[in-house]
């Protein structure tokens, strides 16, 4: 059974960063498409950043030039680099597999 635990989320100030983990057990992510979305409270879910299995990535334009997906095949990591958080990327980010599987998720505030 495929189980996806993300970590790394908290509160952060305008401007700075997180780093969001993906730990994977049951799958080997490395020969799986992989993305980040997002839900905010009264917003649609929004995907963020995907990563095919060959490596290829594509941000949504609101993250695009602040997010990096990456992964760590020898860990069997996924991971979202943050950068210039933003009030409005205040969300709780899931991992998802290209099955539709995810984790359960974890908070990103961003106030000051």
């Amino acid at each position: 059974q495929v189980q996806l635990v993300e970590s790394g989320g908290g509160l952060v100030q305008p401007g700075g960063s997180l780093t969001l983990s993906c730990a994977a057990s049951g799958s080997i992510l490395s020969i799986n498409d992989m993305g980040w979305y997002r839900q905010a409270p009264g917003k649609e879910r929004e995907l963020v950043a995907t990563i095919t299995s060959g490596g290829s990535t594509n941000y949504a334009d609101s993250v695009k030039g602040r997010f990096t997906i990456s992964r760590d095949n020898a860990k069997n990591t996924l991971y979202l680099q943050m950068n210039g958080l933003k009030p409005e990327d205040t969300a709780v980010y899931y991992c998802v597999k290209d099955d539709g599987t995810r984790g359960r998720g974890t908070q990103v505030t961003v106030s000051s």
